[in-house]
């Protein structure tokens, strides 16, 4: 008998949503994000010179390490917080869509609790340059 697969799922890449910035895509400074906190962020295609689609993402900040998923949850493809005051986390631990209560674990973007348990929020690759500007890094 074989151990069941407990590695993350393999969503989507992150390039392949609507709107979606492209590698090289300012995302803030790694001193503006404090250790344990989420931040949404709001960037666009460069296509988009009106500004009129917004592509959401989630940076996350634990110790030196810094993760971003897209802001779109699993379950139904809303975002998981409209709003910075509206997000629900407990940091380094995990982070709560507020539209149906999934929960999501900090460490790999994995449901956890609710109806997509299993499923994962799609991760976005980052670059953190040596004066601490955060960016989309190239696909590899």
């Amino acid at each position: 008998m074989t151990a069941p697969d407990t590695s993350p799922p393999n969503p989507a890449p992150w390039h392949s949503l609507p709107h979606a910035p492209a590698p090289g895509t300012l995302l803030g400074q790694r001193d503006a994000l404090q250790d344990g906190q989420v931040l949404l962020q709001q960037v666009f295609a460069a296509d988009d010179k009106a500004q009129q689609n917004p592509f959401r993402i989630l940076l996350l900040r634990s110790g030196e390490e810094l993760k971003a998923y897209a802001n779109r949850c699993a379950h139904f493809g809303v975002p998981l917080a409209a709003k910075q005051a509206q997000m629900q986390f407990v940091p380094h631990v995990s982070l709560s869509c507020n539209v149906h209560y999934a929960r999501y674990r900090w460490s790999d973007g994995v449901c956890d609790r609710g109806d997509c348990v299993g499923e994962a929020l799609i991760p976005i690759p980052l670059h953190i340059d040596a004066l601490g500007a955060i960016r989309i890094a190239p696909a590899p």
